[in-house]
């Protein structure tokens, strides 16, 4: 069967940045293709981005109000850039601003009201892409392998570096996928006491010195010792990361570049672990993709034997926008878009709550 169709992809990830908007057009004729035709990210109005921040702090009334205008700023964006572009999308499809992820509770939310996004935009929603997931005793993450086996399947791993850094691969004819390390979650903030919001290229990371004993402690987190469908929230950075990090008395600079060290260390033993071939294809996408220090370190850990394959900065900036306008046409045509091979669920779904 062929198909084919315009959909809009917004992603607001962890890292809390601004709203990735994407405008792609997937056809099937056999396999699937896309292509990223506009793409643009808004960054969150201040007093915006502060209640983001704070979200899981918030008192249940005040959340409320957040999901129901945060969708309303976020229909207005998706309305704003239709018009300015004259674009007719079939609909539009968000991940939303993760509040809160405890799938061991059964809990993962989204805010980012699918009415009120539905009404400011004027467009189809899909959204809410995790909990039915959860519901089948599921993380309800990872999301985006489905994107990956579909669209980049000739990548031996799709590595995403994030507020979080997740990876996928086939792997003995299952997709393998999971949250390997915290990212920028960790990055940014001390990028922030040195005076900029990120650390440009690594290059403070790089002057910094690898502090072995900090280095150690991170390598031992229990998140490390599990197998299977694991992924990561802002949860475990306030419980296992962030105290690990405010009890040292080391430089930001030295931070950076022990967290570096142990996010190498970390990625490249999922892909030696996991390689089928000796010089396996790496595609890096997010913000990381442009922490040339990191690369660097990686590239040391895999002692060179991988290939990084080439990205164009749309791509490297708005994929997981553009998964997750995939996600939600595969909801409207009915075609599952959540692995449980990837996430642990009962089984495979068909995930996303529509609008309008």
């Amino acid at each position: 069967m062929e198909y084919a169709a315009d959909l809009i992809g917004l992603m607001s990830g962890t890292s809390g940045d601004g709203l990735d908007i994407a405008y792609c057009r997937f056809k099937k004729e056999g396999n699937w293709s896309f292509e990223i035709l506009h793409a643009e990210t808004v960054p969150f109005p201040e007093d915006l981005a502060s209640l983001l921040r704070k979200s899981h702090q918030l008192s249940g009334e005040h959340l409320a109000m957040l999901d129901v205008d945060f969708g309303a700023w976020m229909g207005l964006q998706v309305r704003d850039f239709c018009q300015s572009k004259e674009l007719q999308p079939l609909a539009v499809c968000s991940h939303g601003h993760t509040v809160f992820h405890q799938p061991d509770k059964g809990l993962s939310l989204q805010i980012g009201n699918g009415w009120s996004l539905h009404q400011y935009s004027g467009l189809k929603v899909v959204n809410d892409f995790r909990m039915l997931d959860v519901q089948l005793g599921g993380q309800g993450a990872p999301l985006v392998p489905v994107g990956d086996r579909m669209l980049f399947s000739e990548m031996d791993f799709c590595l995403n570096l994030g507020g979080i850094a997740n990876i996928s691969m086939e792997h003995a004819g299952k997709r393998l996928a999971f949250d390997t390390c915290p990212f920028n979650l960790l990055l940014n903030p001390l990028a922030e006491q040195l005076g900029a919001p990120y650390d440009d290229k690594g290059a403070w990371a790089d002057q910094g010195k690898v502090d072995d004993e900090l280095l150690n402690r991170l390598n031992q987190v229990s998140f490390y010792q599990k197998a299977g469908a694991k992924s990561l929230g802002r949860e475990d950075m306030d419980r296992d990361f962030f105290p690990l990090i405010d009890q040292v008395a080391l430089s930001p600079k030295d931070i950076l570049a022990t967290l570096v060290e142990h996010y190498a260390i970390q990625i490249a033993s999922v892909i030696r672990k996991n390689a089928s071939t000796p010089k396996p294809k790496v595609l890096i996408t997010g913000g990381g993709a442009y922490h040339e220090y990191f690369i660097k370190r990686l590239d040391s850990k895999l002692d060179s034997n991988w290939e990084q394959v080439a990205a164009s900065n749309q791509l490297i900036e708005f994929k997981e926008a553009l998964v997750f306008a995939f996600l939600g046409y595969l909801r409207i045509l009915g075609i599952d878009n959540v692995l449980s091979d990837v996430t642990g669920a009962s089984r495979d779904s068909c995930s996303g709550t529509i609008y309008g």
